[in-house]
């Protein structure tokens, strides 16, 4: 007959606690920090991107596939806020674009 089997234990007896669930959380956090997710706020929704207002420092979010509302314009390309204070979005903070596209100094007001 077999001998029944015990539950191991630590040099001072106890019972060894599961790690296994420790190891699934540490395991998740490290697969998250590679896929480049981040925590922090985006600057739009899910099918919805950053639109600049025009002459000032106002934004807004328009929907994927539909043209800014009017008084807006898209932002220029490779300056495009992602998150809330990310280097774009500090940037449009003092920055605009005028009816030309061209970026300029916000007017203070």
């Amino acid at each position: 007959m077999r001998e029944p089997i015990r539950p191991r234990t630590s040099p001072t007896g106890r019972r060894r606690a599961r790690s296994v669930p420790v190891l699934l959380v540490a395991a998740a956090s490290v697969a998250f920090g590679l896929t480049g997710c981040s925590t922090a706020d985006a600057i739009c929704g899910g099918g919805e991107y950053p639109v600049l207002n025009i002459g000032s420092t106002g934004s807004a979010c328009a929907s994927d596939g539909h043209e800014p509302p009017k008084g807006y314009t898209r932002y220029p390309k490779g300056k495009v806020p992602a998150h809330v204070g990310d280097r774009w979005d500090t940037y449009w903070q003092s920055h605009t674009v005028d009816r030309n596209g061209k970026i300029i100094k916000a007017p203070k007001g």
